[in-house]
């Protein structure tokens, strides 16, 4: 069982899908204090400032902790806070090549494992109606970048290399990993 340090529904559905018993509680951390334009070292700082504070929380118990940015291959594409923002995001990505990068920290039987992995996808240009309809329903909200690789970005995929799940938010299949390495033993 893992306590799952995260408010994400995506997160908590891969869990589930995935058969992996967890309870979903939050600690909170800003992230919005990381000063680090690099994505890799960003998407770092961040999980792991949840871990941190996670581990505070639930001493003693199973932890998963996430964090997830997108990156146009020149700057990180944060969370959009209004339409405005989401379509200049969206936009960004339309045609082009992006890399979604997932940090998790697992705390599993005593032990911590650190992963982090990205998941790059190429994009056909977006219809700018289709574009419009998805920014209107504001299924954007929350997410990194605006993108949802299971949702309104999936047709636009025109080559895709990684998991889907690390570009959702949570690699489930190197986490299965790590969970079976300990249960090996």
């Amino acid at each position: 069982m893992f306590i799952l340090c995260s408010s994400s529904k995506t997160r908590a559905q891969l869990l589930k899908k995935a058969g992996i018993e967890y309870i979903q509680k939050n600690c909170d951390f800003d992230e919005e204090k990381i000063k680090s334009k690099d994505p890799y070292e960003f998407v770092t700082l961040a999980s792991f400032g949840k871990f941190r504070e996670c581990k505070k929380c639930f001493e003693n118990e199973n932890i998963i902790a996430a964090d997830t940015v997108v990156s146009d291959g020149k700057k990180i594409l944060r969370k959009a806070k209004n339409k405005d923002e989401a379509k200049e995001i969206l936009l960004a990505q339309s045609g082009e090549k992006i890399k979604i990068i997932t940090s998790m920290w697992v705390s599993l039987n005593g032990k911590i494992f650190s992963r982090l992995d990205e998941t790059i996808y190429e994009f056909y240009e977006f219809d700018k109606d289709d574009l419009e309809k998805y920014i209107q329903s504001e299924e954007w909200i929350g997410k990194a970048g605006a993108c949802m690789v299971e949702g309104f970005c999936k047709k636009y995929i025109k080559t895709v290399r990684g998991y889907e799940s690390t570009a959702m938010g949570l690699c489930v299949e190197e986490l299965k990993n790590i969970i079976r390495s300990e249960h090996a033993y």
